[in-house]
């Protein structure tokens, strides 16, 4: 099996990540919705390059499950562009792993279990890794999925620099931040949108929906379920 590549928009360069590393129970709503304890130190697990898909699965010996989180490719040790990704989950072998205390690889890394938007450079953007970024995620439209950065557990810096004190973190990684509430079953067919925007302060639920629907995405990328 070759090596998979993210695939860029006409003026950035594909990439080739060696890992995705990913933290896992972020924020605290979807700790909740899935009747999680919230951990006293930050879940970190890491899924191959393999894992990298180009298509949006809903079965695969399973019913798959969607986790939208905000990511970061790496560049010279920084977080130097950012983008949107689907985390895919068998969540009937991870409930079944973590029943037995066993790792979630089987259930976070098969092939194919994570697919990303563009990213957009950090740099040319004047943009900060520790901005404010928020994002969503529709499905047929309908708003399912409502992330901010500033609702996270851990910020973006600390977990650049947790993850750092014990991996080396190489040119064309991406880091996966977590996912809020509001995760569940992708169905087949349906249309899956994710957009993100930066600069956007969270006071409220329906202060950044009114906020949202005033501004423009620096990212929209969608995809049909199959």
């Amino acid at each position: 099996m070759t090596l998979q590549v993210i695939e860029q928009d006409e003026g950035e360069a594909s990439f080739t990540p060696s890992k995705i590393v990913c933290v896992g129970r972020n924020y605290v709503d979807h700790i909740q919705e899935l009747g999680n304890e919230i951990p006293s130190d930050m879940v970190v697990f890491v899924k191959p390059n393999s894992a990298i898909g180009q298509s949006l699965p809903s079965f695969i010996q399973e019913p798959i499950h969607y986790e939208t989180e905000l990511c970061f490719k790496v560049e010279n040790g920084q977080f130097a562009a950012v983008g949107l990704g689907l985390d895919l989950t068998k969540r009937a072998l991870q409930s079944s792993l973590k029943s037995q205390q066993l790792p979630w690889e089987r259930a976070k890394a098969f092939d194919g279990s994570a697919i990303f938007s563009q990213f957009i450079s950090l740099s040319t953007s004047s943009l900060k890794a520790n901005a404010s970024f928020c994002f969503m995620l529709t499905i047929d439209d309908e708003l399912i999925q409502l992330g901010h950065s500033d609702l996270m557990m851990y910020s973006v810096d600390q977990i650049h620099r947790s993850i750092s004190e014990f991996m080396s973190l190489v040119d064309g990684d991406i880091v996966m931040t977590g996912t809020p509430k509001g995760v569940g079953k992708v169905t087949k067919g349906a249309v899956f949108e994710v957009k993100l925007w930066p600069g956007i302060e969270c006071h409220s639920y329906e202060q950044l929906l009114a906020d949202l629907n005033k501004a423009q995405p620096m990212i929209c990328q969608s995809w049909v379920a199959e």
